[in-house]
């Protein structure tokens, strides 16, 4: 499984990619600051779309080696500096006994989750037996990759995974998890417990596997007012990551549209908050100094625009946190109908900004090698 990536950049002081990614999220000094995508592996890629034609998105996500195939994409095309696991976050909602169908126009869970007894009936999954899949990938990965470049794990938040396993699916608010969460108060705690403690089991697995960082995704707890967060998803999510006992490795948490719930997710325990393009990162960074590591958050919108338009974007992003504690990200997934150019060119200026006293400095020419894609089609 060849994981060389078409663009080649040298980092200065010859800092690995996983070097680079983990003092980032220690908050300690880097030459530059390491850059990703959510949804990296995806439609915007031709090979992805010419992969999927033969198979369904389940088939990739739970057979190792086209998970590592896809997994890997993103990085051979755009030499991204952290590679993350193809996977999806009601993967473990299955595992637990939630019968799901899953494809790009979204998921349907067939029989959700209402009552007690519902709640009762979610099994307590071993995550070597029902979805050692995901870790094989994970194994995979950093066999091909090796030492030098990050792989990360992820999952979704407890409020996020209760979302899709209350409702069936995806809808605008989430009405039955909030009747839910307001009616039956103790039934929905046990949930979030519930799944909580199945996360913290099948991160642990990953982690274990050879990830470098997991990220759970709680995209949807921008839903939440700020009392009902407090109350229910943040001790949900730092049981999570007490019962993950994460050691060494960084925990990323992003969520979305969550401005108001700020002092509630620096208590998650997460050592890396990644926020979507609402939020201006200079304001984070001097309400929370260097407590917490930061990661995003470019609007996706602006890898439609101009190369010259996503450097400057990129470049106020990192003029923002001066690099300190920050991992280049967009702050939500990549379009699908991104082109592929414009994903290299944000690529291309986060890695090309080195920090320096403070200020982004073009990196010289003699410490840079590029090479070209020999296709963008």
């Amino acid at each position: 499984m060849e994981a060389k990536p078409t663009q080649v950049i040298s980092a200065p002081e010859n800092v690995t990619r996983t070097a680079l990614f983990l003092r980032a999220c220690r908050r300690e000094p880097v030459p530059r600051v390491p850059v990703w995508m959510m949804r990296q592996a995806g439609r915007y890629l031709p090979e992805y779309r010419a992969l999927r034609e033969k198979h369904s998105f389940l088939d990739v996500a739970k057979t190792p080696e086209l998970a590592a195939e896809v997994s890997l994409q993103p990085y051979r095309r755009l030499g991204v500096d952290a590679v993350i696991v193809f996977s999806d976050i009601l993967i473990p909602a299955e595992a637990m006994g939630a019968p799901i169908e899953l494809g790009d126009a979204g998921p349907v869970i067939t029989s959700p989750v209402g009552s007690s007894a519902d709640v009762e009936a979610l099994a307590a999954f071993d995550p070597e037996r029902e979805t050692r899949f995901v870790g094989d990938a994970i194994r995979l990965l950093c066999s091909s990759l090796g030492p030098d470049v990050p792989v990360l794990g992820f999952a979704g938040a407890p409020w996020t995974l209760a979302c899709y396993l209350v409702q069936g699916g995806s809808r605008e608010g989430f009405p039955a998890a909030k009747v839910m969460l307001r009616n039956e108060p103790r039934v929905f705690r046990k949930l979030l417990e519930k799944i909580a403690r199945a996360t913290a089991r099948y991160l642990k697995a990953q982690i274990a596997a050879g990830a470098a960082a997991v990220q759970l995704f709680d995209t949807w707890a921008g839903e939440l007012d700020a009392a009902a967060y407090r109350d229910f998803e943040l001790p949900a999510t730092q049981l999570l990551i007490e019962e993950l006992a994460p050691g060494d490795t960084p925990v990323i948490l992003f969520s979305k549209a969550s401005n108001h719930l700020l002092n509630s997710l620096l208590r998650t325990g997460a050592s890396v908050l990644s926020v979507d393009w609402r939020m201006d990162l200079a304001q984070l960074r001097e309400t929370f100094g260097d407590r917490i590591a930061l990661q995003g958050n470019i609007d996706p919108n602006v890898l439609l625009a101009s190369p010259e338009a996503i450097a400057a974007s990129v470049h106020e992003a990192l003029r923002q946190t001066r690099g300190r504690g920050h991992i280049l990200n967009l702050g939500h997934g990549i379009l699908p109908e991104t082109p592929v150019e414009n994903a290299l060119a944000f690529i291309r200026a986060g890695q090309s900004a080195l920090l320096e006293n403070s200020s982004l400095e073009p990196r010289a020419r003699a410490m840079t090698e590029i090479r070209k894609p020999a296709s963008l089609v």
